[in-house]
């Protein structure tokens, strides 16, 4: 058996169940409906992209195991790759904005801010239409001012296993796995070769787990979270 897809077959089972949906008209008559248990929710997040060199592979296996992710884009990586936004967006994933330029928005003017961030938003708009990009802020950092200009949610992270620091696999993976738990936002960057290979075995290993990828806003979604301007969320953990 494909345990891969069988996952993710899982998990579109049960999000149907998880996300609201238009709800079909019941015949007195009819057997009672089968429930399925919550599975764990986990959303798997990339900054710094789209780079031509690892975009389109991390894209392909994620393709290739069913699995939603979100892209929080640098605006100036995005001209030239075009295609691999469009993708992005046909393919079902979340896509956000990490700024411009990879600037820390703290102390910036309106007019700076408005070009690090609405820039970007007027960029990927162009290519994926309509929507609420929202932001994850370079480092996590934003003051009051840029909280308040931002728009939408503001999206940090609870699993962060630096892959930057170093290409090292097995230790991305095993600083992802061996912490995650359900509601939790993983942190990783589509910038290396190796974070895309830990990105889809640490997909492989929780989805065998039982665990469930969605994407941000799914997830908050499916935990009756309604999204506020200017607010920070680092986990979506199920009601207490």
């Amino acid at each position: 058996m494909n345990w891969k897809r069988f996952g993710a077959f899982l998990c579109a089972a049960s999000l149907a169940v998880l996300l609201p949906g238009p709800e079909p008209a019941k015949q007195a008559d009819a057997p009672a409906e089968v429930t399925l248990s919550d599975p764990p929710l986990v959303a798997l997040t990339f900054d710094d992209g789209p780079r031509s060199s690892t975009t389109g592979p991390l894209l392909d296996g994620l393709e290739l195991r069913e699995v939603p992710a979100t892209f929080f884009l640098v605006g100036n990586r995005i001209p030239g790759n075009e295609d691999l936004v469009r993708r992005m967006a046909a393919e079902g994933h979340q896509i956000g904005i990490h700024t411009y330029d990879h600037v820390e928005l703290r102390g910036l003017s309106r007019q700076d801010f408005d070009l690090q961030v609405g820039k970007t938003r007027a960029l990927i708009t162009r290519l994926a239409g309509d929507g609420s990009y929202w932001l994850r802020p370079p480092y996590g950092f934003l003051d009051r001012n840029a909280g308040s200009w931002c728009g939408g949610p503001v999206i940090l992270w609870s699993v962060d296993p630096e892959d930057w620091k170093d290409d090292d696999v097995d230790r991305i993976v095993a600083a992802v796995v061996e912490h995650v738990s359900d509601g939790d936002i993983i942190l990783l960057h589509d910038l290396f070769p190796s974070s895309g290979q830990a990105a889809l075995s640490i997909v492989d290993t929780l989805l065998e787990r039982g665990f469930c990828f969605v994407t941000v806003e799914q997830l908050m979604e499916a935990r009756g979270v309604t999204p506020e301007a200017g607010a920070r969320y680092r986990k979506i953990p199920p009601p207490a």
